[in-house]
């Protein structure tokens, strides 16, 4: 029985280096709010040209904040030192955003075996890498764990 949220992220390759090698990057930055929340676990699927899904993290906690001038202000405040991001690119990101997000995340893992696209498509036929973001249910879950040389009943229970 799913008891937390699953998601899946598209995050650009520089970003998935900090989050699983570096392990310089401790929080994700996003343009849309979404519904994770203390436990929940996040996918990462690196986008062009690796199109890989090389890990997961669980959520530590959120920050939401609209995206006006002074909240921004206060955002950057709290990311810059885990967001590995420059804070010009930060105020880029976030240009014509009406919200801003960070999911502070734990426990990042990179799979022992990262997935190709391709391979997973064979398991899994109607799944497309998000834009943004997208929910996966528990078959989706226990699949990608498998394929990744994970255990799927780690799954934590929130």
């Amino acid at each position: 029985m799913m008891l937390c949220h699953i998601l899946l992220i598209s995050v650009k390759p520089e970003y998935a280096n900090k989050i699983f090698e570096d392990k310089t990057k401790k929080v994700e930055l996003r343009r849309v709010r979404t519904r994770v929340k203390t436990g929940d676990i996040v996918f990462v699927y690196v986008s062009s040209p690796k199109k890989t899904f090389i890990g997961f993290f669980e959520v530590d906690f959120v920050i939401e904040k609209s995206a006006t001038k002074n909240e921004l202000k206060e955002l950057w405040k709290q990311v810059k030192d885990h967001a590995g991001i420059k804070r010009q690119e930060f105020y880029k990101y976030y240009e014509g955003a009406s919200v801003a997000v960070g999911i502070y995340f734990i426990n990042a893992k990179k799979f022992e075996k990262p997935i190709e696209l391709h391979r997973l498509k064979d398991k899994i036929s109607n799944l497309r890498p998000p834009q943004s973001y997208r929910y996966l249910n528990e078959k989706e879950y226990e699949t990608i764990m498998l394929l990744g040389g994970e255990n799927p009943s780690m799954m934590t229970n929130n």
